[in-house]
């Protein structure tokens, strides 16, 4: 060999050398192999022996709260109660209004108030205003349009925080609530433009299930998640018309249409059992379309066709399975209004049944010419808000929660963020059963346990409380530390009690500074498969969504405002 080339290979050995203390020190720091990682998903037992590598290098202590506080008895939650503002929901159609003008507000769901192919109401609106058009006694008409969802809207609505003069939501499911809460709801039009909501399914799986049962029927879709042969996520029914729509449907179905036994003892246990697989209530259905086209567990999930149609990734590979009532878009006038109201409320139907916007609505996805008649009336008002109470009781298929709320404590937290912070576990506490189990735990340099998992008693609950009055700031941010430590009181959790049904709650400013980094922690959290909620404070949100992402959890923004009432949802649904 020439005297080149051995240096070549003294440099060549000495890299391979450098890399290979490199990759064994990085081995020892995380306790992860990275090449089996390279290679294929942790398994459960993988991840959680990687789990307890990984916290060998957390600072970890417990530091149990000593004090309670002194309890409310008889208080529930109630997400009317935590309604914020309603300046925090967009007024999308504003006009200028002067003195003798009739302006109505209408609440329109937000396919329809939005923006491009979301936005037909909007167009519709703002060009209606455009033309001044006088009522009868010389006075111009105008329209407002706040954009709100139609669950929302409908607790606006029924708790009388706040009544606009009329409402559009997607489903007349909501109409027949709000009539049953003694709200005067008079009918405008039956339908503004037509919608379906249906089920979408992988092609794979829907193959697979006409194989097996015969056809791809809502019915037998809904018996394969009974029997377990397919896995199934739907939108939460407080929030979602679709979600709504699809908790009826099941409940329609297991009674064979019959209303009066929706919710007869035998109805309820039967969807109790179809509840055990369904791993997964999204609070957007944009959340359960991410999860299935990032390959998550989900073999179909719910949406309206409106999206389905226009949602470019969804046009091959998928099946769109109609169920349940029509999507109608009513429009409905909501309370007593003046004889002017309802003229303006009338010319601005009758404008959006013009040929200009029946063909608006074509093409932006509406009135579809599928086939599809509803196996089922509408619900009265009252079947339906006691349908919500029963999914809120069984949904979780007689398993626990065991929960536990990470806070993030570090300096950066310090003010407003803490404040919030504080504020929305209060508020929230409201929405946890005693059935459940909790923790606390908190995070900056250091990770401590404030409050072991345990049964949210009373004393529990009055413990919880004060742990979070007593929380306090200062110091660098370890989220993953304080991540890593939560998951491992979730998994001993679950080895005590193997029917619980484990989440973790982070609450942060997403600027991890030091400790465990997403990378190391990522395939572990994947692959123990316990899903990671975060809530965002004044955060990085790309990084809080992309750790929601792993195990199909959602993400919040704190600051829009209305955060209190988003985390309610959140945990009205989960917990």
């Amino acid at each position: 060999m020439t005297e080149e080339g051995k240096k070549k290979t003294i440099k060549l050995g000495v890299s391979i050398c450098i890399v290979a203390l490199i990759a064994v020190a990085i081995y020892e720091y995380s306790g992860l192999n990275l090449l089996r990682n390279m290679s294929s998903p942790l398994t459960r037992e993988e991840a959680s022996s990687d789990l307890t590598e990984l916290l060998k290098n957390v600072d970890w202590t417990n530091d149990y709260v000593s004090r309670r506080v002194k309890l409310q008895l008889g208080q529930q939650g109630d997400l009317k109660a935590t309604l914020p503002n309603i300046a925090e929901f967009g007024m999308v159609v504003a006009p200028a209004v002067s003195s003798g003008d009739v302006a109505v507000e209408i609440f329109v769901s937000s396919e329809k108030s939005g923006k491009g192919t979301d936005g037909w109401m909007v167009e519709a609106a703002n060009a209606f205003n455009a033309q001044n058009k006088r009522l009868g006694g010389g006075s111009v008409a105008r329209i407002k349009i706040r954009k709100i969802a139609s669950g929302t809207g409908y607790q606006f609505i029924a708790s009388r925080k706040y009544l606009p003069e009329a409402f559009s939501p997607s489903n007349h499911l909501w109409i027949q609530m709000a009539a049953a809460h003694g709200v005067n709801m008079t009918l405008v039009r039956e339908k503004l433009v037509g919608n379906i909501a249906g089920i979408v399914m992988k092609t794979s799986v829907a193959e697979k299930l006409d194989s097996q049962y015969g056809s791809v029927s809502v019915k037998n879709v809904i018996d394969a998640v009974f029997q377990g042969d397919i896995v199934m996520g739907y939108t939460n029914p407080f929030a979602s018309s679709t979600g709504l729509n699809f908790l009826v449907t099941v409940l329609s179905t297991f009674s064979e249409g019959v209303e009066a036994n929706m919710l007869s003892p035998a109805v309820v246990s039967t969807f109790e059992g179809f509840q055990r697989g369904v791993p997964f209530i999204a609070m957007t259905t944009l959340q359960m379309r991410d999860s299935v086209e990032q390959g998550g567990s989900l073999d179909a999930f719910v949406m309206e066709y409106q999206t389905f149609i226009k949602t470019q990734a969804l046009q091959s590979g998928y099946e769109f399975i109609p169920f349940g009532i029509r999507h109608e878009n009513p429009l409905y006038a909501v309370g007593d209004l003046s004889p002017e109201e309802m003229e303006v409320l009338e010319l601005f139907a009758a404008f959006t049944e013009t040929e200009k916007f029946r063909k608006l609505a074509d093409e932006y996805g509406f009135n579809p010419s599928l086939p599809y008649e509803p196996a089922f009336s509408i619900p009265a008002g009252s079947t339906l808000v006691q349908a919500q109470d029963v999914w809120k009781e069984k949904k979780d298929a007689g398993r626990p929660i065991a929960a536990v709320f990470l806070s993030d404590v570090s300096g950066s937290m310090a003010g407003t963020g803490i404040s919030g912070v504080k504020e929305a576990l209060i508020a929230g506490s409201e929405f946890i059963g005693p059935e459940n189990s909790i923790g606390l735990v908190v995070f900056n340099s250091r990770v401590r346990t404030v409050l072991p998992v345990g049964k949210f008693d009373l004393n529990h609950k009055a413990a919880f409380l004060a742990a979070v009055e007593d929380m306090d700031t200062g110091g660098k941010t370890a989220m993953y530390d304080g991540i890593a430590a939560s998951l491992s009181l979730l998994l001993a959790e679950k080895k005590a009690n193997p029917d619980v049904k484990p989440i973790l709650f982070v609450l942060t400013d997403g600027e991890t500074s030091n400790g465990l980094k997403f990378g190391a922690m990522a395939p572990v959290i994947e692959g123990i498969k316990i899903p990671v909620y975060t809530i965002g404070y004044e955060a990085n949100l790309a990084e809080l969504k992309r750790l929601s992402s792993l195990v199909e959890a959602a993400s919040i923004n704190a600051n829009e405002g209305n955060v209190n009432y988003k985390i309610g949802s959140l945990l009205n649904a989960q917990m």
